[in-house]
């Protein structure tokens, strides 16, 4: 059994709670460091996979699972940084600048996209982000001059000046150095005055407002910061695939994106790792079921998207709290043994009086 005990509020608000912690952490720290020495080329292509999936959940948590609004049109802020980088790119920016400026363009689309959005919560919400998804793609279709239409456009390889970062071992650490400082980020974030104010409006907009949280504001910011960090993934996504259609953006994509979230566990930044973790290996899972299948059933069009939904379905059912929500049970059962209780992480809901009024 383990006790914490706080005597002081830096205790609170520090990155880890207990040495445990920092040992753990460097242990991880360091096996993903000596990855690109043991793994093979192969492998640190799934693994920068898994790390760019991560910083665009990382966005998308912000949003849906902190702030509590749903979104469906994530793959839209993915190929508007993935596009405006490529495009900087070809105009002779360098690396870093054209990101950064990507990156920026992406959240003030999501800011602006956010505006109109204010009214709408839950399904009403989720519909007009996959409107304003479909919206994007036929822009990426129709303005060829910028994105190449049907014909899409190459990315040019990446570099740092005379840094080529085009080879798996170089893009391996770039990815996770990323992934790393947008943790950082997002972590300081949420324990900002601005982070706690999109946790209030998650759990009651009536009394955030009530407390003096300004809604539009915080929900407009929420959505720019969303489509930021979604927006420089998309930007290292662009120099993955190395070649950018609108076909490779699609509702498929932002409900990838929305399933890392909801398995990996809502409401936590360890909860993303964990899905992005799942979803970038679930194709080759799923390309092993095929094998495996007979014919008939291995050839359905449209066996891929099914097995997501799926997925989906179980989960909220069964495992509402997610993957990193199923290892806090069984962290929890040896941290308090023997005093452990079976309905400790049940599942309920606390209803406010100020809920009445909606």
């Amino acid at each position: 059994m383990r006790f914490i005990r706080k005597t002081h509020y830096k205790q609170d608000i520090q990155l880890f709670k207990h040495e445990g912690q920092v040992f753990w952490y460097g242990l991880l720290a360091a096996g993903l460091l000596a990855a690109p020495f043991l793994l093979s080329d192969f492998y640190l292509g799934e693994l920068s996979l898994v790390f760019i999936y991560a910083i665009a959940g990382i966005g998308l948590m912000l949003l849906t699972g902190y702030t509590g609004l749903v979104s469906l049109g994530h793959a839209a802020f993915l190929a508007i940084g993935a596009y405006t980088h490529a495009y900087l790119l070809a105009q002779g920016w360098p690396f870093l600048l054209s990101a950064t400026t990507a990156t920026l363009v992406t959240a003030l689309i999501g800011g602006i996209v956010g505006i109109p959005a204010l009214r709408m919560t839950g399904i009403y919400l989720a519909v007009a982000t996959l409107a304003f998804a479909i919206i994007v793609e036929q822009v990426l279709v129709h303005w060829e001059s910028v994105t190449g239409g049907f014909r899409g456009m190459a990315v040019e390889l990446p570099s740092i000046g005379a840094l080529a970062l085009d080879g798996s071992f170089n893009f391996y650490f770039l990815c996770l150095a990323v992934l790393v400082v947008s943790s950082w980020l997002a972590l300081n974030l949420l324990r900002s005055p601005t982070g706690r104010a999109m946790t209030a409006i998650r759990d009651s907009e009536i009394s955030a407002q009530s407390m003096g949280i300004h809604l539009a504001y915080t929900k407009t910011t929420a959505f720019a910061i969303s489509a930021g960090f979604t927006g420089l993934a998309g930007s290292l996504l662009a120099h993955k695939i190395g070649y950018l259609a609108p076909d490779s953006f699609t509702l498929l994509t932002s409900i990838q994106l929305l399933l890392m979230v909801v398995v990996g566990g809502l409401g936590s930044l360890h909860g993303v790792i964990y899905g992005a973790i799942f979803i970038g290996f679930l194709p080759q899972g799923i390309a092993v079921l095929r094998d495996t299948l007979p014919s008939g059933i291995a050839q359905i069009p449209g066996l891929e998207p099914g097995i997501f939904g799926l997925i989906l379905v179980l989960v909220l059912i069964y495992e509402p709290l997610g993957i990193y929500g199923r290892w806090l049970k069984i962290r929890s059962y040896f941290e308090a043994f023997p005093l452990y209780r079976k309905a400790m992480h049940k599942r309920q809901r606390s209803y406010l009086r100020t809920e009445r009024l909606r």
